[in-house]
């Protein structure tokens, strides 16, 4: 029976507002694709028809960072690369999640040098590391069905912690980096 046929003997559906949130969150996932070295060809190939990204409601990749909410890096991260990661994802709305695709993300792969970031979970909350050198496409829809699992899973009012503008509240102001 499908929802059509439901709705024509009912009219009306009944859920919780948690469950119509969540489901919206995770069938609309902006990634924010950081593609720095070799990984990021086989992430620009989830959006060619043989994988398909659209199919999981993500094809709308967003290169500014205040529209996302999702961070694909892909490749290796230097240290010279890393403040400028952490800096884009500060930038993103909460809630937001990370995937760490291919092994010199994760662990910094086959570059034991002292310029190779060993994983950019020293700097980043990572969700989901997504093992291979690169991955393969298929392995990164599968991290995104993992991830949309997760989101799934949260509540609307869980990333809500600022308070509105009231009388006696002082909202956090914010660092302003002023060019001389």
């Amino acid at each position: 029976m499908g929802l059509e046929a439901y709705l024509k003997d009912t009219g009306f559906i009944t859920t919780q507002v948690n469950a119509i949130i969540a489901w919206a969150r995770k069938s609309s996932v902006w990634p924010m694709p950081m593609g720095i070295s070799c990984c990021a060809i086989e992430m620009m190939a989830v959006g060619d028809p043989k994988y398909d990204i659209a199919r999981f409601g993500s094809e709308v990749m967003r290169f500014t960072p205040r529209q996302c909410d999702l961070m694909i890096v892909a490749g290796t991260v230097t240290y010279k690369m890393a403040p400028v990661v952490r800096k884009i994802y500060d930038q993103m709305p909460d809630p937001k999640w990370v995937i760490a695709m291919g092994a010199c993300t994760s662990t910094g792969g086959m570059y034991r040098s002292y310029s190779v970031v060993q994983g950019i979970d020293q700097f980043l909350p990572v969700d989901i590391y997504l093992a291979g050198c690169p991955p393969r496409p298929d392995n990164l829809l599968h991290a995104l069905m993992k991830i949309q699992e997760k989101i799934g899973k949260t509540k609307a009012s869980q990333f809500h912690n600022v308070p509105l503008k009231e009388e006696g509240v002082k909202l956090p102001e914010l660092n302003v980096i002023q060019k001389n």
